[in-house]
């Protein structure tokens, strides 16, 4: 890292800066979309999709609400020529969807584009030529004027197809490697080619804007844009687009911005697929957007399967920490986290609040088909009493009482740490069954008879240690009765501390869960009883917690500790 000097800054600034975009602090509608996936995308794959995958791809675009496709670049391969031609034959496009094609400023990769186009009832012409000052120098070797040049006969000869061939065209020029360009001069080309195309109410020309290298902060692009878009000829009838790369991680913040300095269109892929960085992601620019209550006019309401579709067309994978889609971006392991997620979604559930304000959840996962226990609360050693009492409690119907589940969380907590990995919410619930639920040994109830007298009395069968007996005591309840019961046979040392229950499930074939707590000599300890009698169901608690009593004091035995 000893050559930082060879590197200076290769953007340019727009001659005049008003940045009027910094008087806005939202974006307030959606944006016109169009989808470069089956374009842009898929020439950034090691496999390009074959024919079958590009029209899948195609269906779920259109099903997910683009009404612009950009499907390929016809003249480069049989493929992409096929696959325009198969779209058009086939009727593919809906009356409401346009596809868009890309097209160099070359006469027989024009004549063949249009030939791909020919029938077509709504399609978008995108030509592009590089006007950077980097292009100009290294690869063309040509001037401004040799370049703009370049621009507008690649204009005539669009407008001179269209007037050859079927179809309902529409046209769209980029100033490839805008971001590169002197504004100045990106700013006279884009005017000479809407001079040629002199766009109309009825046949508006898009102008886009293209961050195909970002070489910037996001605000100087943006000062870019709303430059363009303030001196633009014919603007009421140009559409101002743009298509940003993350080469610095900035593609969201620069299409944002950049929305916010006066473009109407933005081009984009799903997940940010796309050349060297990629495309700015689409569905984290219009998640942002409903994030903050304005409709993206995108549907993403089962964003999993679109995941799927695209991981299995593209053979991409998508970073378990990408904004909304990824894996992971829900998920809590942390247990102040998780407490926090646990309270405020109980929280919602009492007071129904219209708007979502749940704490580290910028939107509500449910609404992109992702589930609470699932994707937002995970389990691992790093995880808290709330988030593994909610799993309990959401998954498996466990309330447990609030000192239990310090209890249960240290105890998950040290199984997770000792595996070494994530623990699944089936396993959190057999830790818990295994240790806390009607446990019956080393002492176990089989049986317990009540009789009104002097309180409730209760005659308790006892098998303790393998040694079975009756005890006979009275109590100013059933559960204290059975309590004093078992001190007086075993004479341990213990006291009923809490006792709560509830149903585990509805319907008249419901079972009851109870907790009890018991301390002996300072310390607490739990147990869990599950019947469809809450009387046995509280004795079966009892038990447990005296054997989770016991099984304490004979480990610190063996171990030569006190109790």
């Amino acid at each position: 890292m000893n050559n930082v000097t060879k590197y200076s800054r290769q953007f340019f600034e727009p001659p005049t800066v008003k940045r009027k975009w910094a008087q806005h602090s939202y974006i307030d509608h959606a944006p016109q979309w169009c989808s470069v996936d089956l374009r842009d995308g898929n020439q950034a794959l090691i496999t390009p999709m074959n024919l079958e995958e590009k029209l899948e791809f195609f269906r779920k675009l259109v099903q997910i609400g683009f009404k612009e496709i950009e499907i390929g670049f016809p003249a480069a391969s049989e493929t992409e020529y096929t696959f325009c031609r198969t779209l058009i034959e086939k009727n593919m496009i809906p009356d409401d969807v346009a596809i868009q094609v890309l097209t160099q400023s070359r006469e027989h990769i024009i004549r063949k584009t249009f030939d791909a186009l020919e029938g077509c009832k709504n399609a978008v012409v995108h030509l592009y030529n590089s006007t950077s000052l980097a292009q100009r120098e290294q690869v063309f070797r040509k001037s401004r004027e040799e370049v703009k040049e370049i621009a507008v006969s690649g204009a005539e000869m669009c407008a001179e197809y269209r007037r050859k061939y079927k179809g309902n065209f529409r046209f769209e020029y980029s100033p490839e490697s805008f971001t590169g360009t002197e504004p100045e001069y990106a700013l006279e080309v884009c005017n000479a080619v809407l001079d040629v195309w002199r766009p109309s109410p009825d046949d508006k020309v898009i102008i886009n804007l293209p961050v195909t290298v970002q070489l910037s902060m996001p605000h100087v692009y943006a000062d870019q844009v709303e430059y363009m878009c303030d001196n633009l000829k014919y603007r009421e009838n140009v559409t101002v687009s743009l298509h940003p790369h993350n080469d610095r991680g900035c593609a969201v913040a620069d299409t944002e911005m950049g929305l916010l300095a006066g473009a109407e269109r933005v081009e984009g892929t799903l997940f940010g697929n796309g050349e060297r960085t990629g495309n700015v992601d689409i569905v984290t620019l219009a998640l942002n957007m409903y994030s903050q209550g304005v409709d993206p006019k995108l549907e993403f309401s089962d964003l999993p399967s679109i995941s799927e579709l695209y991981s299995r067309v593209t053979g991409m994978s998508i970073n378990e920490r990408q904004p909304y889609s990824g894996k992971l971006v829900f998920a809590a392991f942390s247990g102040s986290h998780q407490d926090a997620i646990a309270k405020g979604l109980k929280w919602r559930q009492e007071n129904a609040p219209d708007k979502w304000n749940v704490p580290y959840l910028p939107i509500d996962p449910t609404d992109i088909g992702r589930v609470y226990e699932a994707d937002v609360i995970r389990i691992n050693s790093q995880s808290g009493k709330g988030g593994i009492g909610y799993i309990l409690e959401t998954r498996f119907g466990y309330d447990l009482p609030k000192k239990m589940r310090e209890s249960v969380g240290y105890l998950v907590k040290g199984v997770s740490d000792h595996r070494h990995r994530e623990l699944q919410p089936e396993e959190v619930l057999a830790i818990f069954k295994e240790n806390y639920v009607n446990i019956t040994a080393p002492l176990d109830i089989p049986e317990v008879h009540f009789i009104q007298e002097n309180g409730i009395e209760a005659t308790v069968e006892i098998v303790y240690d393998g040694h079975k007996g009756t005890a006979v005591n009275s109590g100013n309840g059933r559960l204290d009765a059975v309590s004093n019961a078992v001190r007086e046979f075993t004479k341990l040392d213990f006291s009923i501390n809490g006792y709560t229950e509830h149903a585990l499930e509805q319907g008249s074939s419901s079972q009851a869960v109870s907790y009890v707590e018991i301390t002996s000599c300072g310390k607490s300890f739990w147990g869990t009883g599950v019947h469809t009698d809450i009387i046995t169901s509280s004795i079966r608690a009892f038990v447990s917690a005296i054997n989770n009593m016991l099984t304490a004091k004979r480990n610190a035995s063996d171990l030569g500790k006190d109790y």
